[in-house]
């Protein structure tokens, strides 16, 4: 994620149909389109990357995945199988000394609207493929969350009290509150009965200068949760409203050209003969097998047949060291710049757009442009920040915005699979 202002307020439209009234609530079968908003909208030669927030990026999805690990031993019992090197706590549910960093905030931020409770309400969150929760600041909010939409249980017909209190854990600090269940809208469907996160108190990094929306919804398998309920995505899906338990993305920099569409995908965007699907290797994450990395042609070989998460709410693709140092390998002037278990590296200006990466996925490879690999310059030092880093504690690929905003995603709660197409 990147490093500058937000854009435009987003807007709910129907594909294929005019946009409908906002709290219409009759539109079972049809197809949604909710436009996202990007917090970052500078054109790449504009953007210049600040190592400390580089930094505190990769120390973030760190954190958010050993944490997400530990929910899902705790939710199944056994350790999560790419978690070997993760240093994952035990931590009871329910506790209050629970880990749970959900995205890294000073980044690019893509985020739309839904509304909660009855009467509905509207909330901007951030939608995470990475995760599985949904929460919002409340009204008894004192810590945090000024200038923020605040979520009113009391006000709400809906809302049921679950009397269970969380703490997520977000580097700098805590953000705690209780457990409600109330119906949440999004694109107009109805999630009911939906887990919804009221927090009393929001980390710093959830003030409104650094983090625009209100709240964030997890979009990720139960396995991974926080929350007992079904997650937003999961809950959806069994609705029986939607005319398919399918979510589309198209994330872009560009104001007006991000999108989700909820119960489909929006053919417009990308070409159809190119979709390409891979199937989830184990649920919790939407964790699949990429076939592998290559540059210029060359594959690299520690890639191939990898695990790779894919992650709407990490900016960066975070791979193994031994892979992102074999991808490095050869490239002239490349430097990795190490800090504790992590890595980034950073090429000259004038040649890292001449060493972007391909990914290929069910035999079909996606290129990844310059202008989302290239992350912007140093200035002092002249070389230019690329998107691939790497933790030495990890094993598998963390695919985030890098290569997703290249391509059309598609996640299938249904059928448990990850598509991606080239764009129009």
């Amino acid at each position: 994620m990147k490093f500058t202002a937000i854009c435009a307020l987003f807007a709910v439209a129907v594909v294929g149909s005019p946009t409908p009234p906002p709290n219409d609530r009759s539109n079972t079968g049809r197809t949604q389109r909710i436009l996202l908003n990007s917090r970052s909208t500078a054109a790449n030669s504009s953007k210049v990357f600040d190592p400390r927030t580089v930094w505190e990026q990769l120390g973030f999805a760190y954190r958010k995945y050993s944490a997400t690990m530990g929910a899902y031993r705790r939710n199944t019992g056994s350790p999560h199988p790419l978690s070997s090197r993760f240093d994952v706590r035990s931590v009871a549910k329910r506790t209050t000394n629970g880990s749970v960093p959900l995205v890294n905030y000073n980044a690019d931020l893509w985020y739309g609207e839904i509304e909660v409770g009855t009467p509905p309400k509207p909330f901007t969150v951030v939608f995470d493929t990475g995760s599985s929760d949904l929460f919002l600041p409340s009204t008894t909010c004192s810590v945090g969350c000024a200038r923020h939409t605040q979520y009113d249980p009391s006000a709400s017909s809906s809302a049921k009290d679950t009397g269970q209190p969380f703490v997520l854990m977000y580097g700098a600090g805590e953000t705690a509150g209780e457990e409600y269940v109330d119906d949440v809208f999004v694109g107009g469907y109805e999630a009911k009965d939906q887990t919804v996160g009221a927090a009393w108190a929001y980390s710093p990094e959830f003030s409104k200068d650094a983090f625009p929306p209100d709240g964030l919804s997890g979009l990720a398998f139960p396995e991974i949760s926080e929350f007992e309920g079904s997650p937003l995505f999961q809950t959806l899906a069994e609705s029986g409203e939607l005319p398919q338990s399918v979510i589309g993305f198209k994330l872009s920099t560009t104001p007006g050209d991000s999108e989700m569409v909820i119960g489909g995908t929006n053919t417009n965007l990308y070409r159809s003969d190119t979709l390409t699907y891979v199937p989830v290797t184990n649920k919790g994450y939407w964790q699949v097998e990429i076939d592998a990395i290559s540059r210029l042609g060359q594959e690299v070989v520690e890639s191939q047949a990898a695990p790779a998460i894919i992650d709407t709410g990490t900016t960066f693709v975070i791979t193994s060291y031994s892979i992102a140092q074999s991808y490095y390998a050869n490239i002239s002037g490349a430097t990795a710049h190490t800090e504790g278990t992590d890595t980034y590296w950073t090429i000259p200006c004038d040649t890292i757009n001449s060493t972007v990466p391909t990914f290929t996925f069910g035999k079909r490879a996606f290129n990844v442009s310059a202008q989302t690999y290239n992350l912007g310059p140093d200035v002092p030092s002249g070389d230019c920040l690329a998107g691939i880093a790497a933790s030495s504690e990890m094993e598998f690929t963390i695919v985030g915005d890098v290569y997703l905003q290249n391509v059309y995603s598609v996640f299938d709660y249904a059928n448990a699979t990850v598509g991606f197409a080239e764009l129009t």
